[in-house]
């Protein structure tokens, strides 16, 4: 299990290498140029342009410019935002709290209901129950997440004024006290409820289906013959096996998750990761866009590693490989 470990982060790294030249390929092809951003909008003649041009190596060629910005940034130096006129490092770790807080809960409504209905579907398929619970997958798997946000904002916000339509948490509570706390989770529950719930379907029917297919085999009709129980059948020995395949989608949903929903966060105006980034690709806000796609990148590796890792604990056959 070790050696898998160490060889996929060895893995890692020409991987990491490669999305970092094609995320300063795209950033040097987009309209504009991030210098931009630091010149007084009071003074614009010329020679201030020139001298600028030459101070941020605008000139510089393209092999120096790549060196340069991928040094700096394996320093943890991501720049500065040249719309907030702060250091993007700042700029994220200002964000990451309100994302990692959206995809704690997203996932803890994702994985409750995924188990619930997925065991109980698996446990009597065919059953007016189970049907019940393929409509709703099916009907999550067909609406898009927008357009649930945009009904959820229309009828509990502006209809019936339940949850808050933007923001992260009430601007008159004191940080660090219960009601911010409270707050926060005022905010935070709706579009992770959008998130959790739409993304259930498909683990469910994983789950479900798994669990069907895994009932018929002969480790459990041998558990049969012993007289070991139902319910410990179903919980322990044909579950086991059956959230082996959802171990994959953990490892990647963290990722995605942690690197913000973007569509419902824009949607909800969630002041995430998510929200930033489209923010900064329509004002041209090239270190920002950049680190935050190097840390996507980073997050789906880790994600995929972090599956590997999973499989592992669930499955002994590939720790002994």
């Amino acid at each position: 299990m070790i050696k898998l470990i160490v060889r996929r982060i060895l893995g890692m790294i020409p991987m990491l290498f490669l999305v970092s030249v094609v995320v300063f390929s795209l950033g040097k092809a987009m309209p504009g140029d991030a210098f931009s951003g630091e010149i007084d909008p009071l003074n614009t003649s010329p020679e201030y342009i020139e001298e600028m041009r030459q101070k941020t190596g605008y000139y510089d060629p393209v092999y120096v410019q790549y060196y340069d910005w991928v040094s700096k940034f394996a320093k943890g130096d991501f720049g500065k935002s040249t719309r907030y006129k702060i250091p993007v490092s700042e700029l994220i770790m200002e964000k990451i709290p309100n994302t990692v807080l959206l995809a704690f809960v997203s996932l803890i409504i994702t994985y409750v209901l995924a188990f619930l209905m997925g065991m109980y579907a698996g446990r009597k398929p065919y059953t007016l129950g189970d049907n019940l619970i393929a409509g709703f997958n099916y009907t999550g798997l067909a609406i898009p997440s927008f357009v649930a946000g945009v009904f959820a904002i229309y009828f509990f916000s502006f209809k019936w004024g339940v949850i808050p339509f933007a923001g992260s948490v009430d601007i008159e509570v004191t940080k660090g006290t219960m009601e911010y706390w409270l707050s926060r989770l005022h905010h935070v529950i709706a579009p992770a409820a959008i998130l959790g719930i739409f993304s259930t379907a498909s683990y469910t029917q994983f789950l479900r289906n798994d669990l069907i297919e895994n009932s018929r085999k002969d480790f459990v009709r041998t558990a049969r013959a012993k007289g070991t129980p139902m319910s410990r059948i179903y919980n322990v020995h044909i579950l086991r096996n059956s959230i082996i395949p959802l171990v994959t989608f953990l490892g990647f949903d963290i990722a995605a998750l942690l690197g913000g929903a973007i569509i419902t966060e824009k949607i909800f105006t969630y002041p995430g990761i998510g929200l930033l980034f489209l923010d900064s690709v329509g004002n041209h806000d090239y270190p920002t866009m950049m680190a935050i796609t190097m840390m996507l990148s980073f997050l789906i590796l880790v994600g995929n590693l972090l599956a590997d890792i999973l499989y592992g604990v669930v499955d002994p056959r590939i720790r002994l490989s």
